[in-house]
């Protein structure tokens, strides 16, 4: 049974909890009441102890918008931006967003109150920079370029030549243009990179000569190997926005009809990295299950138990969870002779912080200790937190599906989407690290290159190296043996 995030995940992150403390995090603004309602008296807010928990989709849209005397704060614009996109395709929140702007210049400009309108459209510019810099991928829709370019030159008219609100304007479109053009030559860079099949090289059908260069030829050192799949792990998560995040549950929504352009090439961020876990473990399997003698074997399963090790105390739960994998593959688990020589004592060891009893509770308070390690780190390397990434998305899963997106009363269910952007905020914080390790490019050129066997070509060189030990393994070899000479 999946537990309650809150019970369940770690405490947010310093940089997180700056954000979302208990000053900011959703309280009730300076003059607001317990109860607010939209400008339009479209739909209520309803506040539990000074929390916004709930609203109509318009309330909540007004509530984003600032007037003279109000600013949202910066947790409830990432959660509201962030979430907004169930509902609604983000050139057409910013339509709304647009319109709201322009009712309050109107009764500002009725009212003869330049200085105060100035002040208006001040934040309206700081509204929207916060948006482009935190979700510049939703500006690439020709949509919402133009609905933003509509609300600039509205909110421009007040101030005077070379004013600041003209300035602030200018660097925000700079700042934009310049961050849908990286992404845009890093969406390239990856569709030259795309393989239909497994994107670590050939597939291979045989065993290869025991000469082949393996792993060990490469690295034999367990801590640098495990320095490399972070860098690695730091690259690859890094290409992950909060956006793409959100497609967990947008894409499971049966009432979400709003794809905006883009959502594809987000979803594929995604399987990107999960792929990169299956090929890691693969490649865990093939290194062991390619060698020919039984006494390479073990030493190669005792590198990589010590790999994981490494990966374990460094915080990068991800290649630890991956390493694990592989080597409980049914080829490689199978290989009773050669585990019979392995200490497996360090295996237990890890496979008890990955046991998924309890909903994984052991790699939960470990993932809990190691952020803890981050928020009070005195240096870089104690600040790496990878979290397995494939259970990251099993929460917000389960998370979605088990509180529902509205109230019976028609308002949005604010308070479920609160923890959702809690963890993806948190998850974000883990993925700005910057990586302390020295780049080595030939470990990692092996890493991401080598060839890595197909699921067959596995139990293949498994059963070469012991044979079957039971009528089911037989019959399994037997099959395998007959596809090989059809082939042939």
């Amino acid at each position: 049974m999946f537990l309650e995030p809150q019970e369940t995940m770690p405490q947010t992150s310093v940089v997180f909890s700056s954000i979302l403390g208990p000053s900011c995090s959703g309280q009730v603004q300076p003059g607001m009441g317990e109860r607010g309602a939209g400008a339009g008296g479209s739909g209520d807010l309803i506040f539990q102890d000074g929390r916004l928990i709930s609203g109509s989709l318009e309330a909540l849209m007004e509530h984003l918008v600032p007037t003279v005397d109000y600013y949202p704060d910066r947790t409830y614009i990432f959660t509201f931006l962030l979430s907004s996109r169930v509902f609604i395709p983000p050139h057409d929140l910013l339509a709304r967003v647009g319109q709201i702007c322009l009712e309050q210049r109107q009764q500002l400009q009725a009212g003869s109150e330049k200085v105060k309108l100035k002040s208006f459209s001040a934040k309206i510019v700081q509204l929207l920079k916060e948006w482009t810099e935190a979700f510049p991928y939703d500006f690439q829709d020709e949509k919402a370029m133009a609905e933003l370019k509509a609300i600039t030159h509205r909110v421009a008219q007040c101030d005077e030549e070379n004013g600041t609100v003209k300035k602030a304007i200018a660097q925000m479109t700079q700042s934009l243009l310049l961050s849908l053009a990286a992404r845009s030559q890093l969406q390239e860079l990856r569709e030259k990179l795309r393989s239909p099949a497994v994107d670590k090289g050939p597939v291979l059908k045989a065993k290869p000569p025991a000469a082949q260069k393996d792993i060990l030829g490469v690295c034999c050192d367990p801590l640098v190997l495990a320095q490399q799949l972070t860098h690695i792990e730091l690259e690859r998560v890094s290409s992950i926005h909060p956006e793409d995040l959100m497609q967990i549950v947008s894409h499971m929504d049966s009432r979400d009809k709003h794809r905006c352009r883009g959502d594809l090439t987000k979803t594929y961020s995604l399987e990107a990295y999960d792929n990169w876990f299956n090929c890691l473990s693969m490649l865990v399997a093939t290194e062991v299950c390619r060698v020919v003698k039984k006494k390479h074997r073990t030493r190669m399963l005792e590198f990589f138990i010590d790999v994981a090790r490494e990966c374990f105390n460094i915080g990068n739960f991800n290649s630890m969870m991956a390493i694990i994998s592989g080597m409980n593959l049914s080829p490689v688990a199978r290989l009773k002779k050669t585990w019979s020589k392995v200490k497996t004592a360090k295996f237990d060891v890890l496979e008890h912080h990955m046991d998924p009893s309890s909903n994984f509770c052991n790699y939960r308070t470990a993932l809990q200790g190691a952020t803890q390690r981050s928020q009070m780190a005195n240096s870089s390397r104690e600040k790496i937190v990878i979290p397995v990434f494939n259970l990251f998305v099993k929460d917000i899963y389960f998370l979605h599906k088990i509180h529902t997106n509205h109230l019976p009363n028609g308002h949005i269910n604010f308070k479920k989407f609160w923890e959702i952007s809690r963890q993806i905020h948190e998850f974000m914080t883990w993925t700005q690290v910057e990586c302390p390790f020295e780049k080595d490019k030939k470990i990692q050129s092996y890493l991401l290159t080598a060839p890595i066997y197909s699921e067959e070509a596995l139990f293949i060189a498994s059963f070469e190296s012991e044979g079957p030990e039971n009528h089911m393994e037989k019959d399994s070899w037997k099959t395998l043996r007959t596809t090989l000479l059809n082939r042939a």
